[in-house]
């Protein structure tokens, strides 16, 4: 058998042998070079993408825990002006705190607070919702916590630390509780745990963890991480968190992670020095928590994704220069085999060009099936990115629906009505006519009770249950909610037609809230005819089958246009200047919770919404 290696016939002349030995070796520089510049480029791109991807992963994340914590900022706010609360701080009857026990005990449920507590001025827990446990806070001295401290001295503080009596840990939100006169009587505290978000985050196999700014753990997916610091603390530092128990007995180690290079495509590359988790490098992204002065770190893991990249550009290359290097090869074949036989020169020649067409042909194929898988890759992960951003909005709009503008949009017209009796009521006086000014005062007084109900019933604006439901007159609602409107629309009070139900005709619900559903539709046909001559607004009531009743609101206005009546109960949907676009929506839900339902008919000569409620047996 021939032997095709050239190097090794020993007929080959000394120049050619050279020539051979020159090119293996550029060859070789040629593609080590080649491979080089490919492995750099790879990381490069490769270390942009998963920088991409890190932050988008980190911002929902960030949106994640801060949904997490918004709603609980909500409850110590309400409970500070709750009457019940202000006279267990004031009497320290037995009665009065036992009351407000179960009170808190009751409001723990379906919210994301673990405990919610009542602290005297003393620092000593009177009431909590814990108070059946072992462990229960009452009767234990906070003191020493910032948070109790700082809510005393300026009205409100959070903290994260380590509970004394559970020995969990949880971020304290706290609200100083006020008398008439301004004088502090007590601090309220919502301890909010975040096992669940933490269990969340272990899930993904992929690093996070929450620092304070200090730079000390206070949440993680890793919980040997837990309070321990991104640089190492003062000894000074230690003492004073020492003194406060903030974080019980932890060391305060530094964190395993050593930092390696910045990346010009945002965030740090870092080695985790802690058992194994892929090898230890990752992309470590730092992102602030809105509201607070924490920080969020994520950490990506990188070297399973480099080494793909890796072996995609070098297979790349090989298949770029083996063609080359074939051609190369060839021609010094060629002169090689100058003094050989033409025929066999020949022969050889077209059975090495059928080979090398025959190689470059399948590399040729297997490039195009690795620029395919590429390409699907990135499709894939603009269709992540697509849908981590709808949650993200998804997510913003819960938190803007939910917890901030109900109360505002709902609060309106009693504070509106208050105010047209107190003037009423000054009137009277300077004239001298002492009952109807008292019978304003006792409308005010009425009206604010019910702000006060307004407000505790926060939560059921943004989310079911809570409320209590049952037999409801339906002439007294109709009767409340024209009295809210009345001082507001007393212009325009004359178009308005009831045909009052009978007494008698309950449905059930809570009249609160009943009297939002018909607040918002009698102030709607009123603005909507504000303007027109001859406006007519019509409020009547009918049976439905057995067990059902319909409340209908008409009026004689130009209609809902048709664009805003395809999207009417849609959030922040109006046709309104200054309007919020939330009142239909918050009424549906309403009807919805007392098993009904509100539909709308609406052309040029007007406009009928119909509640749908169910009748009181």
């Amino acid at each position: 058998m021939e032997n095709d290696n050239p190097l090794s016939q020993p007929d080959l002349p000394v120049s050619e042998r050279r020539h051979w030995l020159a090119f293996i070796v550029v060859a070789g520089l040629v593609l080590f070079g080649a491979m080089f510049l490919a492995d750099e480029f790879s990381r490069s791109r490769t270390l942009a993408a998963l920088g991409e991807d890190a932050a988008t992963d980190g911002a929902l994340k960030v949106a994640l825990l801060n949904a997490a914590f918004e709603r609980p900022r909500a409850l110590p706010l309400v409970l500070s002006g709750d009457s019940d609360l202000r006279k267990a701080l004031e009497s320290r009857n037995e009665a009065d705190v036992s009351r407000l026990n179960h009170r808190l005990e009751s409001l723990i449920e379906g919210t994301q607070a673990s405990v919610i507590y009542v602290i005297g001025p003393d620092g000593v827990a009177i009431a909590a919702s814990n108070f059946r446990a072992p462990d229960s806070f009452v009767g234990s001295s906070y003191v020493f916590r910032d948070y109790f401290r700082y809510a005393l001295e300026r009205g409100a503080a959070e903290q994260y630390a380590l509970g004394t009596v559970s020995r969990r840990p949880g971020l304290y939100i706290s609200r100083r509780v006020e008398d008439e006169s301004g004088k502090a009587l007590g601090v309220v505290v919502a301890k909010v745990e975040f096992n669940r978000l933490e269990s969340d985050w272990r899930i993904g196999a992929r690093p996070v963890y929450v620092t304070d700014r200090r730079g000390i753990v206070l949440m993680t997916s890793i919980a040997d991480w837990r309070f321990r610091s991104v640089a190492p603390i003062s000894d000074a530092q230690r003492a004073t968190i020492a003194e406060s128990l903030e974080f019980g007995g932890a060391p305060l180690d530094p964190l395993p992670v050593t930092r390696l290079q910045h990346l010009e495509s945002g965030g740090e590359m870092v080695r985790v020095n802690q058992g194994d988790p892929q090898k230890g490098l990752f992309i470590r992204l730092g992102l602030p928590v809105p509201g607070t002065d924490w920080t969020l770190a994520f950490l990506l893991p990188v070297e399973e994704a480099l080494a793909a990249a890796r072996w995609q550009g070098r297979v790349a290359v090989f298949a770029a220069f083996l063609p080359a290097f074939g051609i190369a090869a060839f021609v010094l074949r060629r002169r090689q085999r100058v003094r050989a036989d033409m025929a066999r020169e020949r022969q050889a020649r077209e059975e090495l060009e059928r080979r090398v067409e025959a190689r470059t042909s399948d590399l040729t194929a297997a490039r195009d099936r690795l620029q395919h898988e590429i390409e699907e890759h990135e499709q894939t992960a603009k269709r992540l990115q697509g849908v981590q951003q709808d949650l993200v909005q998804a997510n913003r709009l819960a938190i803007v629906g939910q917890v901030a503008a109900g109360v505002a949009h709902e609060i309106n017209q009693p504070v509106a009505t208050i105010r047209a009796f107190a003037d009423n009521g000054r009137t009277f006086l300077e004239r001298g006519r002492l009952a109807e000014a008292g019978e304003n005062l006792a409308q005010i007084a009425a009206l604010t009770e019910r702000i006060g109900t307004i407000t505790a019933d926060l939560k059921m604006l943004a989310r079911k249950g809570r409320a209590g439901v049952g037999p409801i007159g339906l002439r007294d609602v109709i009767e409340g909610a024209v009295l809210l409107l009345r001082s507001r629309f007393s212009g325009h009070m004359d178009a308005l037609h009831l045909n009052l139900p009978e007494p008698s005709l309950q449905v059930v619900g809570s009249r609160v809230r009943l009297e939002q559903i018909l607040i918002n539709l009698l102030q709607n046909a009123l603005e909507a005819t504000a303007d027109q001559a001859g406006a007519r607004i019509s409020v009547h009531t009918r049976l439905e089958g057995e067990d059902g009743v319909v409340l209908c609101v008409t009026d004689n206005g130009p209609g809902i246009a048709p664009d805003i009546l395809e999207a009417l109960f849609t959030p922040f949907n109006t046709s309104k200047e200054n309007g919020l676009g939330l009142g239909l929506v918050i009424s549906r839900e309403i009807a919805a919770d007392y098993g009904g339902r509100i539909e709308v008919e609406s052309d040029t000569s007007g406009t009928t919404f119909s509640v749908y409620l169910r009748r009181a047996a």
